[in-house]
């Protein structure tokens, strides 16, 4: 079994929704001190407690689902996978621990509004600390146009990173792309927080 412990460092996703929560309980509690707007203090609560339940689904949270999806998979251990949007690796490298005679490859655009610290370098970094290096691969590569040859892949993952292409034909497009490098019986797993009845 895969532990949820990771030894990486994986950030914060979408870093700006918990520092516009907690800000918005910070101008509450000013406005209840200063202006003494009393009836404001639920709603600094509420923001405060949103953010922690934030903190926790992107520290922990996401592993725990993560490690869950990944053991259902049922993975031999020799399989090719493919993270699309794999960030700093947080599931790249947890499939990577399922593949001891396999490997994994991760791309990204490595964008920081994304993800905070979000870098190739720190992915790598990332993979040398969960002791995977030797069987991931990372590729800067936009997931609507894949440099891999058709069905390439195994098993396909992406984790909330497919609704961060802002129109719906791009996103559409990476999901085709995805299914032409899956190989036929190949899975494909996606959890995404928005656009995903879709």
């Amino acid at each position: 079994m895969i532990s949820v412990k990771r030894n990486g460092r994986y950030g914060i996703d979408a870093p700006y929704a918990p520092a516009m929560m907690i800000a918005g309980a910070v101008i509450c509690i000013g406005l209840i001190v200063f202006a003494h707007l009393f009836q404001l203090w639920i709603t600094a609560v509420i923001l405060l407690g949103m953010a922690g339940v934030y903190l926790h689904t992107t520290r922990r949270g996401k592993f725990q689902v993560w490690r869950s999806l990944l053991a259902g998979a049922a993975i031999r251990g020799d399989e090719r996978v493919l993270d699309l949007g794999c960030g700093r690796g947080a599931v790249l490298l947890m499939a990577a621990e399922y593949l001891p005679r396999g490997h994994a490859v991760g791309v990204d655009i490595w964008s920081i509004k994304d993800q905070s610290g979000n870098a190739m370098a720190t992915t790598e970094q990332n993979a040398l600390a969960e002791g995977v290096a030797g069987r991931v691969e990372l590729h800067t590569a936009d997931m609507r146009q894949l440099p891999f040859e058709s069905g390439r892949f195994d098993l396909i993952v992406s984790s909330v990173a497919i609704h961060n292409i802002n129109n719906a034909l791009g996103r559409d497009q990476a999901i085709d792309e995805a299914w032409r490098v899956l190989r036929p019986g190949g899975r494909l797993l996606i959890a995404d927080i928005s656009k995903s009845r879709r």
